[in-house]
């Protein structure tokens, strides 16, 4: 695929409008304050007996609702160089521990967040439903579930779950305050960057790669790629609320929670992204208030730097809590 997107040195300056609802704030703040009256309720098993040179917990705790979110908790058997926080591509679930490896044999404990209502058609299972929901109509995914008002909106309560698991990250065994980093690409990097934006001071560093929900307004007109075009379905059947839709994800896109972000960050794109488009990892990048790195793919596709971006990553937390 060549490039489809603004060219590299377009790329570097790029910095979309900033459409936040001027109750972006109080949305987030009472929607988490709702969440919070529920007691976290952090329940930790066992598991994986079969990795004895890793500690694995089962974990679960009380998301948006209360409701019970798993996740699989692995530390090293040695030194814990600081946590990070795992958070999913679109459809997967957090499968078996064996998938999360890699933090731990680079030192770090992991938690790996199941994401409500997905892991059932990705390579990996999930084992977290979703009891809530909206009676608007939506195409099938989870783009456009509830996407005609906020509060009934999915990814509402997806960023409010991750911030809970930040919460329930801090009160596991061997988990330093200060050395707490989300982590994630695609869906991933679009939990990652919002958690860092409402989560606060509780994130002390953040790896965002190739994120999704940045800029939607624009990558819904470049992109026929999936999830982006569940949304512009949506919007070309439903023509009436497509504006109502459309500052549905005002509340969640990228571009505002990057503003709102102050973490020291590391970015990754790739030029060759259809899926997400580079113009919105650059525009998420370039209004991120925090200090802040971006690591460029020129010729690679949603897979963006694939393993050589895990290793950089995993080098740029070791260099930065050394």
């Amino acid at each position: 695929m060549p490039e489809f997107d603004l060219p590299l040195e377009q790329l570097r300056d790029y910095l979309p409008e900033r459409r936040e609802p001027q109750d972006w704030r109080s949305f987030w703040d009472t929607t988490l304050a709702e969440a919070r009256e529920h007691d976290l309720a952090v329940q930790v098993r066992p598991g994986a007996a079969y990795l004895p040179n890793v500690v694995t917990r089962d974990v679960s705790f009380a998301g948006f609702g209360g409701h019970r979110i798993n996740a699989w908790h692995i530390q090293p058997t040695g030194t814990v160089h600081g946590t990070v926080v795992q958070f999913l591509g679109y459809g997967d679930g957090r499968g078996t521990p064996l998938d999360w490896l890699a933090w731990p044999a680079a030192g770090f404990a992991t938690l790996v967040m199941d994401t409500r209502g997905q892991g059932a058609r990705a390579r990996r299972g999930g084992s977290t439903g979703d009891p809530a929901g909206s009676n608007s109509p939506y195409v099938e995914g989870f783009l456009t579930q509830g996407i005609l008002d906020p509060r009934d909106y999915f990814y509402r309560r997806v960023f409010t779950d991750a911030v809970r698991a930040v919460e329930a990250a801090l009160t596991l065994d061997g988990t330093d305050p200060d050395r707490l980093a989300v982590a994630g690409a695609s869906q991933g990097g679009a939990i990652a960057l919002a958690t860092s934006a409402l989560a606060g001071d509780l994130v002390r560093a953040s790896i965002i790669g190739v994120p999704f929900l940045a800029d939607v307004r624009r990558a819904v007109r470049l992109t026929e790629q999936r999830p982006y075009y569940e949304l512009v379905a949506f919007l070309g059947t439903h023509r009436a609320h497509a504006e109502t839709a459309l500052r549905t994800m005002d509340y969640v896109d990228g571009i505002t929670m990057a503003a709102h972000a102050t973490a020291p960050a590391r970015f990754s794109v790739a030029l060759m992204d259809t899926i997400c488009p580079p113009s919105g990892g650059f525009g998420a990048y370039n209004h991120y208030a925090g200090p802040k790195q971006i690591e460029v793919y020129p010729f690679n596709n949603h897979e963006g730097g694939e393993a050589d971006d895990q290793i950089a990553a995993i080098r740029w937390l070791q260099d930065l809590w050394r």
